[in-house]
């Protein structure tokens, strides 16, 4: 097929004009770029004097591009095209030197950076009043969550320790605050109620609960899962596997933790009525406590008993204890779940405030720094942490700056647990619960979520919704499988429902949209452009090819069959003729050979034998000497045309086929793009390909798509080249060596 103007004219000249070009100017088969001018208005008063200045001067700043059409194969060999190098990462991370090293320990430890860079006097002060305020927060927090996780209150203040020292050395987020979390905390308590119920405490003599026997084994249940949350966290952020939680989207972080968020105010309502109930796990677990509640504060079974208290809390810290690998197998499920859970509300957070104050976070060194608090926090007997929304909005607001700010708070703590603890024994447990229903103020307001989504994007609000239902009725861990399973079967069935356009020319310009969108953009005549708003794979292949075909106006299938049909008709009746030929030949022959005295039997019965078997086989392959004749004069037989079988014609004789949009070629999506190729040639259709991306050319290549029928001389740097080209190379008859079909 034809090409293009050579490279080697001049390739680009791009001038400021300096007035306005001819009047009627249009596209020629280079590519000219201009905004025609319309005629000023008169104007009547000074505003619209200036409007039109305004625009006159913007219009004046045309400019003109004028280069010849380019394929592939010419714009490679202009802008010299080579394959990138790639770097092995792998190689870096076996690489062992000083430098190596150095670079490894500021990473992991971004504490060594950024401490002796600290600017005392401009920052301590700040730091220190954040610290306070931040702490006298964490002390019912850490309290009251401890209550939400199944454990003795005691033990939410060792979770306000040490992790949040540990992320202090390890964090690279300067404003979020680490330490126990409303959700976190009710996710840990859906195990040890569901590993360790009341039912299996009781005592024999009195059928009541072993309270020292039930939180002992809770506190070893939530410890080997803070340490196996851990071990999760730090694997997964040594492996650089950060990017796992951006298939946890926002409407699905934000209709989970709304839904936590009920949980937790359902939970808490038995300390603030004063109500002893026993505890549910599992799916409808929320319904039936509800329904408890409404039970014992109907009949008033709490109506003359006392008031609930923190009870004896000990001083000082505990030592060290092992976690229990016994313990492993019942709780890896729900470790590695809350271990994805606490890593995206605290990536989430560290983000905002890395964006609002112009730092970057390290997500990978976040899942490390939080895997190590849970790490070494579940050995110190510590619940799993993560990061709170309303203690990381007063950090930031008190003017903490860097986590010194973390490191105060968690001294104040230590402070409490050694000397203060006992000051707190006598605290109400009902205040504790207010506290903590105050403090989901800001995940309950998430509510008005329903209201914007609607508004702006009806696929979140369906996401949002489905994982707030899920989440409340089949709580937190399979509410979450639920919601990430349907987000991901959304994304797939989004993709297998692209939009499929077929593209028409702005007038004047080389921009081509949608014509069903754009009222002036017009189609081309003689040639479709069609193109998808996502990329091609084997999901949708498929479907891009059916909606192809549809948008082209023309059945090509049944063209295709029709076509098939009439040529074996015709072969069957070619060659029927030709065997009524070759009879006729060999009764003359034999009538010639009877008269022939000279001539033996055995001789004549040989000869008519061979005559007819040359004969027969020259008349089976005349059909396929007469098509190769055909291919060589570069003219095909007028009886493999659609107009000589009598069958109707596409409007148009090429097909554009815009490929921005892939990103990435399967096999399934180079058979589809060869089948296409294949089917539009057989109805006398020129197919061409536009503006792919380098890296799916080197894709295609890889897949050895390109071949001697179909070059990247059919690969166009833009539309408007490959539109150029099929305007230039259009064929008067609509017939060409290609089409022939061979039988």
């Amino acid at each position: 097929m034809g090409r293009g103007p050579a490279p080697s004219q001049p390739l680009s000249s791009v001038r400021k004009a300096a007035r306005e070009p001819p009047e009627g100017q249009r596209w020629a088969a280079g590519t000219r770029l201009r905004a025609e001018e319309p005629p000023p208005r008169r104007p009547r008063d000074t505003q619209v004097l200036l409007a039109t200045t305004e625009t006159m001067e913007l219009r004046r700043r045309d400019y003109h591009v004028e280069r010849p059409v380019l394929n592939q194969e010419q714009l490679e060999e202009l802008g010299r095209w080579g394959a990138a190098t790639g770097t092995r990462q792998w190689r870096t991370w076996l690489q062992c030197s000083h430098a190596r090293a150095r670079a490894l320990l500021l990473q992991h430890l971004p504490i060594l950076v950024w401490l002796p860079r600290y600017p005392v006097r401009e920052w301590l002060l700040g730091d220190l009043l954040s610290g306070l305020s931040v702490a006298i927060m964490q002390l019912p927090q850490g309290l009251a969550y401890a209550l939400l996780a199944g454990l003795p209150p005691v033990f939410g203040l060792y979770s306000s320790f040490y992790p949040v020292f540990i992320y202090f050395l390890f964090g690279t987020s300067r404003h979020i605050s680490v330490g126990t979390f409303a959700v976190m905390s009710v996710m840990v308590g859906s195990v040890t109620e569901s590993l360790a119920p009341d039912k299996d405490f009781l005592q024999a003599s009195n059928s009541t609960v072993d309270e020292a026997a039930r939180d002992a084994a809770r506190v070893q249940l939530a410890s080997t899962l803070s340490v196996l949350v851990g071990l999760f966290q730090v694997g997964l952020g040594l492996v650089h596997f950060g990017f796992v939680v951006t298939y946890l989207s926002e409407p699905l972080v934000r209709g989970y933790t709304t839904a936590a968020s009920v949980q937790v105010f359902v939970s808490q309502l038995k300390y603030v009525f004063g109500l002893h109930l026993s505890s549910t796990s599992g799916p409808l677990s929320l319904i039936y406590l509800i329904g408890a509640t409404g039970i014992s504060y109907g009949v008033g079974l709490k109506h003359r008993f006392g008031v609930d208290v923190v009870g004896h809390i000990p001083t000082g810290l505990v030592p060290p204890v092992a976690p229990s690998p016994q313990l492993f197998a019942k709780l890896v499920g729900n470790a590695f779940t809350i271990a994805v859970v606490g890593f995206a509300i605290a990536i989430s957070l560290g983000k905002i405030f890395a964006l609002r104050h112009g730092y970057r976070v390290d997500s990978n060194q976040e899942l490390v720094a939080l895997g190590l608090s849970n790490l070494i926090g579940g050995i110190f007997q510590c619940f799993p942490v993560s990061c709170s929304m309303s203690r990381s909005l007063v950090q930031e607001n008190t003017g903490g700056n860097t986590q010194v700010a973390g490191a105060v708070s968690s001294l104040f703590i230590l402070i409490i647990i050694v000397k203060l603890g006992e000051l707190f024994q006598d605290l109400p447990k009902a205040v504790l619960a207010a506290t903590i229903i105050v403090n989901l103020k800001g995940m309950l307001k998430q509510f008005t979520d329903i209201c914007s989504l609607w508004k702006a994007n009806r696929v979140d609000l369906l996401i949002w919704l489905v994982t707030f239902v899920a989440t409340v009725l089949l709580n937190l861990d399979l509410g979450l499988a639920v919601a990430v399973v349907f987000s991901l079967l959304l994304l797939v069935v989004r993709m297998q429902l692209p939009h499929y356009s077929v593209l028409g020319q702005v007038p004047d310009t080389d921009i081509y949209r949608d014509v069903a969108e754009f009222s002036e953009a017009r189609e081309v005549p003689g040639v479709k452009v069609f193109r998808s708003s996502a990329t091609m794979c084997f999901a949708n292949a498929e479907l891009y090819s059916d909606a192809l075909k549809q948008r082209c106006g023309v059945d090509v299938d049944h063209l295709i069959s029709q076509k098939k049909k009439l040529l074996r008709k015709q072969e069957l009746k070619l060659k029927r003729m030709q065997k009524e030929k070759l009879q006729k030949q060999t009764a003359a022959s034999k009538c010639t050979s009877a008269s022939n005295v000279n001539t033996s039997d055995g001789d004549i019965e040989s000869n008519n034998v061979e005559g007819s078997k040359a004969k027969q086989a020259s008349a089976e392959s005349k059909l396929e000497d007469t098509a190769a004749h055909g291919q060589e004069d570069g003219k095909a037989p007028d009886l493999l045309t659609l107009k000589a079988l009598g069958l109707p014609q596409p409007g148009f004789h090429s097909l554009v086929l815009d490929l921005g949009a892939l990103s990435f070629v399967d096999t399934v999506c180079l058979k589809s793009l060869k089948n296409i190729f294949r089917d539009f040639q057989e109805i006398e259709v020129e197919v061409y390909m536009a503006a792919c991306h380098t890296p799916v050319v080197a894709q295609l290549e890889a897949g050895q798509f390109f071949d001697a029928s179909i070059t990247k001389q059919r690969l166009f740097a833009s539309v408007h080249d490959a539109v150029i080209f099929a305007l230039q190379h259009a064929r008067s008859n609509q017939v060409s060596p290609v089409l022939v079909t061979k039988l």
